[in-house]
C-alpha cells in the first residue's frame, strides 16, 4: 500500500510539474489578432508583430474582399486564399515576414504584412515581388514601417 501512495504521489507531483510547463509555454499565451476589411479598401491594421504560435483572423465587415499571401518565409508553403466576404484564419507557426492582400484590390495596395517572431530574414524578398507601381509602393512603405516599429520596442 505504501508502495502505490509514494507511486501515486510521484505522478502527481510530476503532473504539477508537466502542467506548469504547459501554461508558461506559448502554446499557452498565443493570440488572436483580428484583422477587418474596412469600406477604404484596406486592412485594419496594415502591420502586425506576432509570436509564433499566434492566430491572426480576418474580419468582412465590408464586402468585395478576401485574403490572399504573396509572400512567406521560404520553408513555408503559402497559407490557402480566402473566399470573398468570408472570414479567414490562419496559425502562424513559422518565423519571418508575410505578405497578403486583396486579391480585387492587390494594385491599388490593399497589402498587409505581418512579422512573426521578430524575424526579418526574408524582408529582402519584398523585392521580387511584382505588383503595380501604387501596389510596390505601399509595401516598401510597410517594410520600412514595420522595421522602424521594431526598434522603437
Amino acid at each position: 500500500m505504501k508502495i502505490k501512495f509514494a507511486l501515486i504521489k510521484k505522478l502527481l507531483i510530476y503532473l504539477c510539474f508537466c502542467l506548469q510547463v504547459f501554461a508558461s509555454s506559448d502554446a499557452a499565451l498565443a493570440k488572436v489578432i483580428k484583422i477587418e476589411f474596412t469600406e477604404f479598401d484596406t486592412y485594419s491594421s496594415e502591420i502586425i508583430h506576432i509570436n509564433v504560435g499566434d492566430t491572426v483572423e480576418w474580419l468582412p465587415t465590408n464586402e468585395g474582399h478576401n485574403v490572399e499571401f504573396i509572400m512567406t518565409p521560404i520553408m513555408v508553403s503559402s497559407p490557402e486564399k480566402s473566399k470573398m466576404n468570408e472570414p479567414h484564419s490562419v496559425i502562424f507557426q513559422e518565423a519571418g515576414i508575410y505578405v497578403y492582400g486583396c486579391t480585387p484590390h492587390l494594385n491599388t495596395g490593399m497589402l498587409g504584412l505581418i512579422v512573426v517572431g521578430n524575424d526579418f530574414h526574408n524582408i529582402e524578398d519584398i523585392n521580387e515581388i511584382k505588383l503595380s507601381p501604387v501596389a510596390n509602393s505601399v509595401l516598401k512603405r510597410l517594410a520600412k514601417k514595420a522595421k522602424s516599429q521594431i526598434k522603437s520596442n
